[in-house]
C-alpha cells in the first residue's frame, strides 16, 4: 500500500464518526455534518485519567507472598490517549501535527448531552466548550469584522481578503469551523500558503460571516479555489455561487484559466456544474445574437431586481435552540450580461447570413465555427471542465449523431436534414479537420437548456470589485 493511500486509510478511520453533535455559532445552533478535528482542552485530557484512577481491579484471593503467583505486569500510564491503528505519535499535547490532533479528537467519543457541543464565537471563531466561558467572551469580543482587506462590496455584502501567514490564529479557527461542513479537504493548521475570502453581510452593528473560501497563493496546477463553505443557515440563497464566480474572477484578472481544487464533494460538484452550464450559457446566448453588444439585454430570467440589498436584523434570528430562521435571498446584480465583449475573441469565424423574404422583410442567423477550445477560452474555463459541462446538459447530443451519420461516400457526418436543421437557426459549430466529427449546437437548443437550469445573471457586478 502507497503512502498516500495510508493517508487515505487513516483520514477515514479518523474522520468516521462526528465528535461533536452541535455547535453554538452566535445566534445560530447547529447540527454538525462532520469531524472536526478540534484540540482537547485540559480538562478533557484530565477525564480518562480521573476514570482510570477510580477504577478497582476485580480482588484476587491468592495470597501475595505465595511463591506460585504470577507477578504482576506493570501497570498502564495514566491519561496516555488510545493507540488507534494506522496512526502513529497519538500524543495529545503535541499540537504540532495534524495527524496528533485528529487521534486526540476521537477520545470525545464518550461524550454526550451538553458536553457534545461546542461553543464559537461567530465574530473571531474562538471556541470553548463551556457556555458560560463563551458568553463572558462574547460581551468582551470587539471584533467588528473579519481581518484583512476589503476586495468586494456591493451594499451590505462585502468580501474580505485575508492572509492565512498574517492572521494565523484566525484562519486556523475558521478552517477547524468550517470542517464541521467539509468531508473531503484536510487543510486545519498549516494556513500560511493560503488566502481566504470571506463573504460578509453587514448590519448596523457590524459584520455577519456568510461563507468563505480559500485559495493557495501559488499553485502550480492553477487551482483557484481550495474549499469552500457557505454556514448551513444561510445556504441556498447564492452566496456559495458569488463566491464561485468571484474565484474566477481573480483567475481571469491574473491571466490565467483556473479551476477548483480535487476532489470535488458532491455539493460542490453540482454547485460548479451549475457555474459551468450557467457561464457557458450566457457565452452562447451573446454569441448567437445577431442584436450587437450594446444592445442586447441577456433574456436571462431573474427575480425582479431590488433597489439594494436586503439587511437582516440579528435581533429576528431565532434564538439558539432553534435551527431555522427567515435569512435574505441574494438578489442577482441588475446589469445585463457582465463578461464585457466575452465573445469578441471569437468576432473573426462569426458569421451573420441574411435571407431575404417574399414580403420584403428578411431573417438573419448567426453561424459561428470554432473550436471547444475556443469556447473554453473565451469563458475562461478549462476544455475539460467546459466539456464536461456541455455534456451533461445534453449540448453535445449531436457528436453521436454526427460520429453514426458518418458515410462512406465523405460526408462530414452531418446529414443533410440536420445541415438543415442547422441552417433554421443560429448555431455554434465545433468541427475537428482531422477527424472531420461536427458538433452543432443552436441557439433553440441553448434556450431550452437555459429553462431547464434556470440559468440567472450572475451574481458577482464586475463594477464593485475593489483594487
Amino acid at each position: 500500500m502507497s503512502e498516500e493511500d495510508e493517508l487515505e486509510v487513516q483520514h477515514k478511520q479518523i474522520t468516521a464518526r462526528r465528535n461533536f453533535d452541535k455547535v453554538n455559532f452566535g445566534q445560530w445552533q447547529i447540527k454538525t455534518w462532520y469531524f472536526s478535528p478540534y484540540p482537547l482542552t485540559e480538562s478533557e485530557l484530565e477525564e480518562p485519567a480521573t476514570a482510570h484512577r477510580d477504577h478497582k481491579p476485580p480482588s484476587s484471593r491468592a495470597s501475595p507472598t505465595s511463591s506460585g503467583a504470577m507477578p504482576s505486569r506493570p501497570p498502564k500510564p495514566i491519561g496516555r490517549p488510545p493507540k488507534i491503528s494506522g496512526v502513529q505519535r497519538t500524543t495529545l499535547r503535541s499540537h504540532g501535527r495534524t495527524s496528533d490532533l485528529l487521534a486526540g479528537g476521537l477520545t470525545r467519543s464518550h461524550l454526550t448531552g451538553e458536553q457534545s457541543v461546542l461553543w464559537v464565537c461567530d465574530r473571531c471563531f474562538k471556541y470553548i466548550t463551556e457556555g458560560p466561558v463563551w458568553e463572558i467572551h462574547v460581551r468582551k469580543c470587539d471584533r467588528r469584522h473579519p481581518p484583512g482587506r476589503k476586495v468586494y462590496q456591493r451594499g451590505a455584502h462585502t468580501i474580505w481578503e485575508v492572509d492565512g501567514a498574517i492572521e494565523k490564529l484566525y484562519c486556523q479557527n475558521l478552517s477547524l469551523f468550517g470542517k464541521f461542513f467539509i468531508d473531503v479537504k484536510t487543510l486545519f493548521f498549516d494556513c500560511d500558503n493560503f488566502l481566504f475570502y470571506i463573504l460578509t453581510d453587514a448590519d448596523s452593528q457590524r459584520d455577519h460571516v456568510l461563507g468563505f473560501f480559500s485559495k493557495e497563493k501559488y499553485s502550480y496546477d492553477n487551482y483557484n479555489l481550495a474549499c469552500i463553505v457557505v454556514l448551513p443557515p444561510y445556504q441556498r440563497k447564492g452566496y456559495g455561487m458569488l463566491m464561485i464566480e468571484f474565484s474566477y474572477e481573480l483567475s481571469r484578472r491574473a491571466g490565467k484559466i483556473g479551476t477548483p481544487e480535487r476532489p470535488l464533494s458532491d455539493l460542490g460538484l453540482r454547485s460548479y456544474l451549475t457555474y459551468w452550464v450557467a457561464t457557458i450559457v450566457r457565452f452562447l446566448r451573446r454569441l448567437l445574437s445577431v442584436l450587437p453588444a450594446d444592445c442586447f439585454d441577456g433574456e436571462l430570467p431573474h427575480a425582479p431586481i431590488s433597489p439594494s440589498f436586503h439587511r437582516h436584523d440579528p435581533r429576528s434570528l431565532t434564538p439558539a435552540t432553534s435551527t431555522s430562521a427567515t435569512v435574505p435571498r441574494f438578489t442577482p446584480a441588475p446589469t445585463p450580461a457582465q463578461v464585457p465583449e466575452a465573445h469578441d475573441a471569437l468576432t473573426s469565424v462569426r458569421k451573420v447570413i441574411t435571407t431575404p423574404n417574399p414580403d420584403g422583410s428578411a431573417t438573419s442567423h448567426v453561424v459561428v465555427r470554432c473550436t471547444l477550445a475556443d469556447i473554453a477560452r473565451a469563458t475562461n474555463l478549462r476544455v475539460d471542465d467546459a466539456a464536461f459541462a456541455l455534456a451533461e446538459c445534453g449540448l453535445l447530443e449531436r457528436v453521436q449523431i454526427a460520429d453514426r451519420r458518418r458515410g462512406a461516400d465523405g460526408d462530414s457526418g452531418v446529414s443533410e436534414e440536420d445541415r438543415m436543421d442547422d441552417g433554421d437557426e443560429d448555431g455554434v459549430e465545433g468541427q475537428d479537420h482531422s477527424d472531420r466529427v461536427v458538433i452543432a449546437i443552436t441557439r433553440e437548443r441553448v434556450e431550452a437548456v437555459a429553462r431547464e437550469r434556470h440559468v440567472k445573471e450572475m451574481c458577482l457586478s464586475l463594477a464593485h470589485l475593489l483594487p
